[in-house]
């Protein structure tokens, strides 16, 4: 079980390296979970290919089998008043068209209240989290292609995770470069 003392001080790592632009979350987007081991957030086999904006696009090798590397769409940022409180948005398309969006976030989250995606200051959607491990908790959300174009033509996200029932905390993410980014996704 992790303690509290390591869960801050992976959050601090997560802050630090999401402010020197790394793609910290890179791995879980891209279906590979964090071992302790990992938990410097070393990502050894994942390669930023571009930078559009405020977003990156991130690949790492294709599996056993496959021809094609695995890309994504990733931003990760902390909350403007709580740098131990970090998340990771993460685009990915596969081969066969499906679109996902997926949000990383702390553990400690109020599962009962899910998770909040506001798109210049308009409610867009609220949504479940899928699950939550060592490295905290994820929702998944399948876009349609009116969630695509408002992230695309939008200037800011917001996502709101809950703390308790009443307490929730609204996490800005740039919408800057995502069309860009999407566009260079293949």
């Amino acid at each position: 079980m992790i303690s509290i003392l390591r869960l801050a001080s992976t959050l601090v790592g997560m802050c630090r390296l999401a402010r020197q632009g790394w793609t910290v979350a890179a791995l879980l987007m891209l279906g590979a979970p964090l071992s302790p081991a990992l938990s410097q957030f070393q990502a050894p086999d994942v390669t930023v290919k571009s930078q559009h904006g405020d977003w990156q696009v991130a690949c790492k090798p294709p599996p056993p089998g496959a021809k094609n590397e695995i890309c994504g769409l990733v931003q990760t940022v902390a909350a403007e008043d709580d740098n131990n409180i970090v998340i990771s948005v993460h685009f990915q398309k596969f081969s066969d068209g499906k679109r996902v969006i997926r949000i990383y976030t702390p553990t400690g989250v109020a599962l009962s209240m899910g998770l909040g995606l506001n798109i210049d200051d308009k409610q867009t959607l609220q949504t479940g989290f899928s699950r939550c491990a060592q490295y905290g908790c994820l929702a998944q959300i399948e876009p349609d292609d009116k969630l695509i174009d408002l992230m695309r033509n939008g200037k800011k996200a917001l996502v709101v995770i809950y703390r308790t029932q009443e307490v929730g905390i609204g996490i800005p993410i740039s919408l800057s470069g995502f069309g860009q980014a999407l566009a260079a996704l293949h």
